[in-house]
C-alpha cells in the first residue's frame, strides 16, 4: 500500500481462543473486523451442546488502514499481524467476498491446515484415544493410520487429521 489512507483486507493472529471476544473488543472500538463463526455440536461425558466457534482457529480478519493496523495491534488480545515477504498480509476483496458467501451457504465447515507426512510424530488431542501419541504410517484424504506404542503392545488405528497435533521436538 502506498498511502496511508488506503484500506485493505488482512489477518490477525489472536491468542488461542479469544478470537470472538476480541473481535467483538474491536467491533465496539469501530474497526471493521470479520471472525467468522460456525455452529458445531460438542459431546462431553454428560451432555451435547451446540456451540459456536471460529471457523479459524486463532485468527480474525480486519479491512483496515495503516493507522487502524497500529491501533489493532495494541489490543491485547492480538498476537500478531499475519505477514507475507515482510509486508501485512493483504487479502483481496473478492477472496474475502467469496469466504463470506461459502460460509453463509454452508453450515458444516472444516479447515485443515496441518501439514502432517508419514514418520512424523504425533500426539492424538480428541476421541477415544485422547491423550495417546503415535507415528504416522500414512494418510488417506482427512484419516491418517497411526502406530500406538502403549502398554508394551502396538496397535493400528484410523485417527481423524483434526484430531492430531504434531509433537513438539525436546531439546
Amino acid at each position: 500500500m502506498n498511502r496511508a489512507f488506503d484500506t485493505y483486507w488482512t489477518a490477525f493472529y489472536t491468542k488461542p481462543r479469544s478470537e470472538k471476544k476480541t473481535a467483538n473488543r474491536l467491533k465496539e472500538k469501530g474497526f471493521d473486523v470479520y471472525c467468522p463463526c460456525q455452529t458445531v455440536r460438542k459431546q462431553w461425558s454428560d451432555r451435547k451442546k451446540k456451540v459456536t466457534e471460529p471457523v479459524f482457529r486463532s485468527y480474525l480478519f480486519a479491512r483496515i488502514d495503516e493507522k487502524s493496523r497500529l491501533e489493532i495491534l495494541k489490543d491485547h488480545g492480538i498476537v500478531c499481524n499475519v505477514y507475507w515477504l515482510r509486508k501485512p498480509a493483504i487479502i483481496r476483496d473478492e477472496e474475502m467476498l467469496a469466504i463470506q458467501n461459502f460460509l453463509s451457504h454452508h453450515a458444516d465447515v472444516s479447515v485443515f491446515a496441518k501439514h502432517l507426512a508419514p514418520g512424523e510424530e504425533v500426539a492424538i488431542d480428541g476421541g477415544p484415544l485422547s491423550g495417546q501419541s503415535g507415528v504416522i504410517r500414512s494418510l488417506q484424504g482427512r484419516k491418517a493410520h497411526l502406530t500406538i506404542e502403549s502398554l508394551g503392545i502396538t496397535l493400528q488405528a484410523e485417527v481423524g487429521i483434526q484430531h492430531l497435533t504434531k509433537k513438539k521436538i525436546a531439546l
